[in-house]
């Protein structure tokens, strides 16, 4: 990462899934500057209560709609 305001450049990983095409998903992931910082995001994710909040806003959520592809009709003479 750039320096930015007196804070020294540094490297960083970015945590961002990707799709069966393997392009990203989001247009920006986590990022992860240290170990503790990872540390803090398993703390958060393995958390009982997250997962319990996730299935409920799951059941409020509408389901996506997959796009149906347009289907070309063949006329054989």
């Amino acid at each position: 990462m750039p320096p930015f305001k007196g804070v020294p450049g540094r490297l960083a990983v970015e945590l961002n899934p990707v799709d069966a095409a393997g392009n990203p998903t989001k247009k920006r992931g986590v990022l992860l500057r240290s170990s503790d910082e990872l540390a803090e995001y398993r703390k958060l994710l393995e958390d009982e209560r997250l997962g319990s909040l996730l299935k409920n806003i799951d059941g409020l959520s509408p389901r996506p709609v997959k796009k149906e592809e347009a289907k070309l009709d063949i006329i054989e003479i």
